[in-house]
């Protein structure tokens, strides 16, 4: 009973935002209108439970009047059914549709929010945070309307189904096996029975697909998470021959697919034999039991054929979780993967570094900063850092020592840590990282990337791309295209250089953003940054000494290994 509440409490605290949302106006008549549909279907239903009878009574008595008269009153109610059926294909299918886009926005939000899907990678606390928003979200709608238009479909047949096996059922006698006892209604007791005991065993055999549903969706992704990776790495695997080793990756990874999948479907084997079994019993049962009454002349064929009829519905009404294990199982699956990634979402760290804009502020200001790394281990401790407009600083330290770190920091996007960082109020800031981020779309769009109010025309964009060495690729700007796939590491870096160019930030930042460049293309665009953006002040992380004439001060990050760091200053360039 424990486990039902949990699971209802889940459910609820996952579906019940999006109707007290903005879209309650759709939300809600929608959802009325589902129910009503699915109710007026139960209606159609008893209506064709006494048609049947008098149907097959007209029959049994050669009534060729009443027979006719029955087809026409079938017609009509078979088009109200069809009419009902097209209806509730539109309307439930549409308000999953509606759902399914407020939970994306409502989830993308918050995994993009204060940086979730950041912290979430590094910590890595769940997996496949993009087939949690991309498939589960779906599932969540489908699975929570089947199973609640199911479950109301099942309740309202029951009811109405049950008072009319009741009334046709009659009394049992149990003289034959020596009681003198009349069981009243036992067609209706008899259903109740079967499909209890029927849930219980079903219950049995499926409870282990809610675990190993859960474990499919993680395999299922990881392996094709290892798909894209390949994709996205092609040229790095052909070029070290690790076509082998990839294979090996992705089988196995897909042998956890297998292996899996292989559980998943010899279980709901076991389901289904048990669920077919079920049901074909069913189908017999009432009439071995309304046989003795039909040849003693007790009840008419019609009244037969009418209590075999109630019973199916009464039996599949409660049978509704024996038929709809498999869903529910996966609908559990569903909401704990739904669940972690909102946890993980919602997760903040418990220290942070803090980035503030100051008024009248003429330079960036670091404060008591700590720095650590996932695991824990310290970079750096109680760092105090000044960075001075109009004087460039290049940062350097040995591989390891926490440079990123700290660029990362700076940027206030590093979730381990504590501190402040001032940036001068209304400040235009750029960060270029090593491995630049480029958008799939067109060359314009990739150049004013982050800016997207730029009002950069193409012909600076061409200025850019040609101060950048990129000149070759000035009549491409309206090209739609996957560009880090076509262009070079170096190409990349150069893209970023050119996006800074039109981005005019009085602040730009660079972690080794020219390390794919030869010295003499490097020498070309720190040159045209000095250039073309004399206003802005340079901070760079690099390693080669031909960085250092381009900067007026220079910082060394000493760190030895399991060690805290310190920022040190180092004699100015000569």
């Amino acid at each position: 009973m424990r486990k039902v509440g949990s699971f209802i409490g889940d459910w609820w605290r996952l579906v019940s935002p999006y109707f007290r949302s903005e879209e309650w106006p759709y939300a809600i008549p929608l959802l009325l209108g589902a129910i009503a549909l699915t109710l007026g279907a139960v209606g159609l239903e008893v209506l064709f439970n006494e048609w049947s009878r008098r149907f097959y009574d007209a029959l049994e008595k050669k009534d060729e009047a009443a027979f006719w008269r029955e087809i026409l009153t079938f017609s009509w109610l078979a088009a109200l059914f069809i009419a009902a059926a097209v209806t509730r294909f539109i309307v439930s299918p549409y308000l999953r549709l509606r759902w399914r886009r407020w939970l994306t926005g409502r989830y993308l939000a918050h995994w993009l929010d204060g940086r979730g899907y950041y912290r979430i990678e590094l910590e890595r606390t769940i997996d496949n945070a993009d087939q949690r928003i991309a498939e589960d979200l779906r599932f969540l709608g489908e699975y929570t309307m089947q199973l609640l238009l199911g479950f109301i479909s099942a309740v309202a047949t029951l009811i109405s189904f049950l008072f009319i096996l009741w009334q046709l059922s009659g009394p049992l006698s149990l003289k034959p096996i020596g009681l003198d006892i009349e069981v009243p209604g036992y067609m209706a007791i008899a259903a109740l029975l079967y499909a209890i005991v029927g849930t219980f065993l079903a219950n049995v055999v499926g409870r282990r697909l809610i675990s190993l549903n859960f474990m499919k969706q993680r395999y299922e992704a990881n392996f094709r998470f290892g798909l894209m990776r390949v994709r996205e790495n092609a040229e790095g695997i052909a070029l070290y021959n690790g076509e082998q080793r990839e294979m090996d990756m992705l089988n196995m990874r897909f042998a956890d697919v297998f292996r899996n999948g292989w559980r998943v479907l010899f279980t709901e084997a076991q389901l289904t034999l048990y669920q077919a079994g079920y049901a074909q019993m069913a189908i017999i049962f009432p009439y071995l039991v309304t046989a003795p009454r039909f040849f003693a002349g007790a009840i008419t064929l019609g009244v037969m054929m009418q209590t075999a009829s109630a019973f199916g519905q009464v039996y599949t009404a409660l049978s509704f979780f024996v038929n709809n294990y498999t869903v529910v199982a996966e609908l559990r699956a569903v909401m704990d993967r739904l669940k972690g990634l909102g946890e993980a979402s919602d997760k903040k760290p418990a220290t942070a570094i803090v980035v503030e804009p100051q008024a009248g502020a003429d330079g960036i200001g670091v404060e008591a900063m700590s720095l650590a790394l996932p695991n824990g281990q310290t970079l750096l401790q109680d760092t105090t850092l000044a960075l001075t407009r109009g004087a460039s600083t290049l940062i350097q330290g040995t591989s390891g020592s926490g440079k990123s770190t700290l660029f990362r920091a700076l940027a206030g996007i590093w979730p381990f840590g504590k501190g402040r960082v001032r940036m001068p109020a209304g400040a235009r800031v750029l960060f270029l990282p090593q491995r630049p981020y480029i958008p799939i779309g067109t060359l314009r769009d990739a150049v004013k990337y982050p800016d997207e109010h730029s009002t950069a025309s193409d012909g600076e964009i061409v200025e850019a791309l040609t101060a950048a060495r990129l000149g070759h690729l000035a009549a491409r700007l309206d090209e739609d295209a996957h560009w880090t796939n076509i262009l070079s590491g170096g190409e990349q870096q150069r893209l970023a250089i050119a996006r800074a160019l039109v981005f005019k930030p009085d602040w730009l930042f660079l972690d080794e953003a020219t390390a794919s460049l030869d010295e003499t293309m490097e020498e070309a665009v720190y040159s045209a940054l000095k250039q073309r953006l004399p206003g802005a002040t340079i901070v760079s992380i690099g390693h080669r000494p031909s960085l250092r004439k381009w900067h007026d001060r220079r910082l060394d990050l000493q760190r030895a290994p399991g060690e805290v760091g310190r920022l040190v200053e180092a004699p100015a360039p000569a």
